[in-house]
């Protein structure tokens, strides 16, 4: 005869209801879509479509940086087309680094003088500019988180005038009417200590760049280019980071116009219209205030001081400071690796700008 202590031990008919699956992720990584609008005076209205892909190049490798592959485009109402598609990989334990990229199309934009002194005469120069070009580097982690390594950088291009109304425009450069291949091999070396490359909150990144345009390599020119940056993040609170970053352009010898300083691209600095100021020297300082909130969102404020000038004398004339200030929106895209889409409304000298882009501006 069973006891009531047995017969409580006797297992129930009913069934256990079954537990549903946990859902598996079919690819490690996190896409990143965005049609981001563009607004430029210099190359017209528009949207550049953009898709990424960021995942780890390997699931064992728990040290090395993750990968980025993607691809977008350019469309704006002056009739500037273009596509390019390119990819960062980090491998064997952030031993290696290899990126890469591609870029086609034709480009109409205007240029407004060289330098300080032609800039803010108002005086435009349409352009239409086709080409193409390829760069591939490859570094390797020698010491101390250092990379160094080989780069080459090879392109086409040809240049013709723009229909304009106005006679009253900047000198012609000589590379219009021109068509022209440059070639280069050059070496970077980077040392990055930041733990998140897509939303740093501390550690730095400093790093230096030389490419050798030569005729001996194919290239029409005999020229080169130089530049230093540096970037530093502090978490002051929580949920707040201060960026700053310093950078500095030279370019010697015999250089077209378009491979110059330019003075607002590369977010260097924002508020001015690309093809403004450009030269041979190039200098800027900025600071930027990133407050993340709930819901993805997040603000930013930045204030910066820089300038363009053409010689090595003139390096520290007050008169060629050109300041920006401005701030914006952030929207959180991907949770996994914290990238930011971001709006960006800037104040310079005579000029301001709005523009949206994919990551921090540096």
């Amino acid at each position: 005869m069973k006891t009531a202590a047995a017969l409580d031990n006797v297992p129930t008919t009913k069934k256990d209801k079954k537990k549903k699956p946990a859902k598996k992720k079919l690819l490690p990584g996190s896409f990143v879509v965005a049609p981001l609008p563009i607004v430029s005076p210099a190359i017209g209205d528009g949207i550049i479509p953009v898709v990424g892909y960021i995942f780890p190049f390997s699931k064992n490798d728990k040290i090395s940086p993750p990968s980025t592959v993607g691809a977008g485009g350019l469309i704006t109402d002056n009739g500037s087309r273009a596509y390019f598609l390119g990819g960062q990989l980090f491998f064997d334990k952030n031993k290696y680094e290899v990126t890469t990229g591609y870029a086609h199309g034709n480009i109409n934009y205007n240029i407004y003088g060289a330098g300080f002194v032609n800039g803010p005469q108002d005086l435009k120069l349409p352009l239409v500019q086709t080409g193409e070009v390829f760069f591939a580097e490859a570094l390797r982690r020698v010491w101390w988180q250092i990379f160094i390594g080989p780069r080459l950088t090879t392109g086409s291009s040809f240049i013709t005038l723009g229909a304009f109304d106005n006679p009253n425009i900047p000198p012609i450069p000589p590379d219009v009417g021109l068509h022209t291949n440059l070639r280069a091999i050059g070496v970077r070396t980077v040392r990055d200590t930041r733990v998140n490359h897509f939303f740093p909150t501390s550690g730095s990144k400093v790093q230096f760049t030389a490419d050798f345009y030569a005729q001996a390599l194919g290239s029409k020119q005999t020229f080169q280019q130089y530049k230093f940056e540096f970037d530093k993040y502090i978490t002051v609170h929580k949920n707040q980071v201060l960026a700053t970053d310093v950078y500095v352009c030279n370019v010697a010898g015999d250089a077209p116009f378009y491979q110059k300083c330019i003075y607002g691209t590369s977010n260097e600095l924002r508020g001015y219209t690309a093809g403004t100021y450009f030269d041979r020297h190039m200098y800027t300082a900025q600071a930027e205030y990133r407050l993340t909130l709930p819901k993805r969102i997040g603000l930013a404020a930045f204030a910066g001081l820089g300038g363009v000038v053409p010689g090595d004398n003139e390096f520290f004339t007050s008169s060629h400071f050109l300041p920006d200030i401005g701030g914006g929106p952030r929207f959180n895209l991907s949770k996994q690796y914290h990238v930011n889409l971001r709006a960006d409304f800037a104040r310079g000298v005579g000029s301001w700008t709005w523009s949206l882009g994919l990551g921090e501006a540096f």
